[in-house]
């Protein structure tokens, strides 16, 4: 939807949207959706410049260089200070960032053979140097991203689901398949943008709903207005959930989650594991195929499976490896999923996966097929909806589905959706989370505390500690890593604020000229303002006649057809100028229009034209302002040094580059509509008819070639209008690019 929105505002026909306003919208799972999706904005690029090998020499010289892991990194902290010795880049862990050190400069001067990294002209190897480092150092495969089929594909940090056809900005992606060996695809430019923020609260009326709001609900009611209410659970919640098992490392940890998985199997109890990584739940799997373990798993790589693995996950002594489990939209029936279990038989049966979809649907329909799948479907969703009866009582008996987590994740909310797979609608069930010191939340939120107490306790690694102090430390590192991400969002929203107001004046702008507002007067407007503003700017009142630019104000109407060589010599009078300009203006307006006529409806084709033109004007300048502003958004917090609020300074600064677009926009406007030349298809068909050849005789390779007849020929005078239909005359335009003889016609 919110890439629809921008696509509807850079059509040229109306007929050509496919949005119709934003009135309500009920948004499923809306805490995936408004809160961990928003802290990405959403961008339709297009294909910029061809990707160079700089990408796979700047990952040639990461790879020489000696990588130090920090946790954080104080913003006040010199990271010269705190990097060991022969250290060529330091690695913020909190923060996913990687900088250089001076050795780390030094070792890419020599390499690149340039005199000093830091300058100007060498910001796009810096930057190039800088997306190398962080792919090396922060961006971990089969945890951020897969390689599959020669491409990159991110991996959602909070579904595990893949994202097709979404790709890292600002040259990130090129650096990762550079790292990876694979096709460097071409570099993206930016043509649209929005937050998901800003995109939702288009709508008059906003909803929506999930199981894990509560934690949120400060954020939804201060950034979308919303309030959230909490509704009972339809049958009571008779779930255990037994507190966290901490252990010293790793190694440790997953010995013990085998354990566990081992002894529910035994008694015919489910599990599903949730684990936070790809990388995670393949090891994971090695160590239960080492078991003789049967599971499925499922993560991005293996996620066409999904509904049908997650729907199996309840059946007796079955055994499920997991990522993420937001939103996974299928549920966890104890003893097997009837429903999953109809359509498997109805393949086996040989009906097409279309007819099954239709088979499973409630649509109105008299096709015979359709109505006997369906027949067909009911009757196996019924005889499996009993075969499967006493292996859901098993189950029950058995304590039902147990939840295992290896590890927390950074939202409570995913570990809440993780658990909630299990006592749905009354069913026993069981969660527990297993945890090591070294997970990266304990290591590098809060993890310090326990480490101390379990060293004065002198605890061995195979025994856990659980207690409520270890819970407590838990949470608060997730409540602080929640509000870091909220500040996150914020901040993104704060300067999309001041982007928004001006999106909103270009696409309203947009939106006129596509509903067929008459753009005549609009266009005469920008014509005679582009006069009035040069020759003002040319010829200030402020300044002596003598130090008037009067060649430059020449110069530039040339370029607009309204002057020549020979005007402004003699003694020269500014409002004279500026009526003849005005004048001749006029003038040639009235004739283009005259002489493009009108369509097959009986518009005026200056009309069409004037919009056409506007649009890609438009389009072509905001395209530029999004990039300007982005640039600006980069560097403007170090405004914050001279005790300057950066989001003000960007809204001054950023209200400043558009006033200076829209200028620019009128003054293309202007020039294109009185330049610009039109082919019709006729021109195109009478140009293929005709032949103008060389005047060279001969040919390189010694053969004499027999040059074709020209048709009666002659000389076109250089004050006469230049034949290609421009309006110009002929040596201020061809005439002056190539001297040579045109045929009559």
């Amino acid at each position: 939807m919110g890439f629809d929105y921008l696509r509807d505002n850079m059509v040229v026909y109306k007929e050509q949207k496919v949005q119709r306003g934003h009135n309500y919208a009920i948004v499923d799972e809306v805490d995936s959706i408004l809160i961990d999706e928003a802290r990405t904005p959403l961008i339709i690029s297009g294909r910029g410049e061809k990707s160079t090998d700089l990408y796979k020499l700047a990952n040639s010289f990461a790879l020489t260089l000696r990588c130090q892991r920090i946790k954080e990194v104080d913003s006040k902290t010199n990271v010269e200070d705190i990097a060991d010795e022969n250290v060529d880049y330091v690695v913020d862990e909190k923060a996913k960032t990687a900088t250089l050190t001076a050795q780390g400069v030094a070792k890419a001067e020599k390499f690149f053979n340039i005199e000093n990294l830091m300058d100007a002209e060498n910001m796009q190897l810096q930057h190039h140097i800088n997306q190398a480092i962080k792919a090396q150092g922060v961006m971990r495969k089969d945890v951020d991203y897969v390689v599959k089929d020669n491409q990159v594909l991110i991996v959602d940090e909070f579904t595990g689901r893949i994202m097709l056809g979404r790709r890292y900005n600002e040259g990130l992606h090129q650096a990762i398949e550079a790292k990876e060996g694979v096709n460097v695809e071409h570099e993206s430019k930016t043509l649209a943008t929005i937050t998901f923020q800003n995109y939702f609260r288009l709508y008059t009326k906003l909803s929506g709903m999930t199981g894990t709001a509560m934690t949120e609900e400060g954020e939804f009611n201060q950034i979308y207005g919303l309030d959230v209410i909490e509704i009972p659970t339809n049958k009571p919640m008779i779930r255990e959930d037994m507190p966290d098992a901490v252990y010293k490392n790793e190694k440790a940890k997953y010995a013990a989650v085998i354990d566990t998985i081992l002894e529910a199997h035994e008694k015919g109890q489910p599990v599903l594991v949730g684990t936070v990584s790809i990388e995670k739940s393949e090891a994971l799997s090695s160590l239960l195929k080492k078991k003789g373990i049967k599971h499925e798993v499922l993560n991005a790589k293996y996620h066409d499976k999904e509904a049908e693995i997650v729907a199996q996950a309840g059946k007796e002594g079955a055994v499920t490896i997991a990522t993420n489990m937001a939103g996974r939209g299928t549920d966890i029936k104890l003893g097997g999923n009837s429903e999953y279990l109809a359509i498997s038989e109805m393949r086996r049966m040989g009906y097409a996966e279309e007819l099954i979809a239709e088979a499973t649907g409630f649509a109105e329909t008299d096709n015979e097929d359709i109505l006997e799948a369906r027949k067909t479907y009911t009757e196996l969703e019924k005889k499996y909806d009993e075969e499967i009866l006493p292996e859901a009582d098993r189950v029950r008996e058995a304590g039902g589905l147990f939840i295992i987590g290896t590890e927390r994740h950074e939202s409570r909310r995913i570990d809440n959706q993780l658990r909630g797979r299990s006592g749905r609608q009354g069913d026993p069930g069981k969660s527990r989370f297993f945890l090591a010191l070294d997970d990266d939340l304990m290591r590098l939120f809060g993890g310090e505390r326990i480490t101390s107490v379990m060293n004065t306790l002198n605890t061995p690694d195979d025994v856990p500690i659980e207690a409520r102090m270890i819970s407590n430390t838990i949470e608060n590192a997730q409540k602080r890593i929640e509000g870091k991400n909220f500040a996150i969002r914020k901040n993104v929203l704060q300067y999309d604020d001041v982007m928004n107001r001006q999106r909103e004046l270009i696409y309203s702008q947009r939106d006129k000229v596509l509903n067929g507002e008459d753009l005549q007067p609009v266009i005469r407007r920008m014509i005679d303002n582009s006069i009035n503003e040069a020759v003002d700017f040319f010829c200030p009142d402020q300044l002596p006649q003598e130090d008037w630019n009067i060649e430059g104000l020449k110069d530039k109407f040339k370029g607009f057809n309204l002057a020549t060589d020979d005007d402004f010599r003699d003694d020269f009078d500014k409002e004279d100028a500026r009526q003849l300009l005005l004048d001749r203006a006029e003038e040639l307006y009235t004739a283009r229009e005259k002489e493009l006529g009108v369509d097959e409806k009986g518009e005026p084709l200056m009309r069409s034209l004037e919009k056409l033109i506007l649009l890609r004007t438009v389009d072509n300048h905001w395209m530029d302002h999004i990039d300007a502003m982005d640039q600006l958004r980069r560097g403007i917090g170090l405004r914050a040094y001279a005790q300057t609020d950066p989001v003000v300074a960007y809204r001054q600064v950023g209200s400043d580059m558009f006033d200076s677009m829209n200028e620019e926009i009128r003054e293309e406007t202007a020039r294109q509509i009185l330049t610009v030349v039109v082919k019709r298809p006729e021109d195109t068909q009478r140009k293929q008819s005709v032949t103008i050849t060389s005047t060279t005789s001969g040919a390189s390779d010694g053969t004499d070639k027999k040059q074709p007849k020209r048709n009666a020929s002659r000389k076109i005078g250089p004050n006469e209008p230049c034949p290609c239909g421009s309006g110009k005359k002929y040596k201020n335009c061809c005439g002056d690019v190539r001297k040579q003889t045109v045929n009559k016609e």
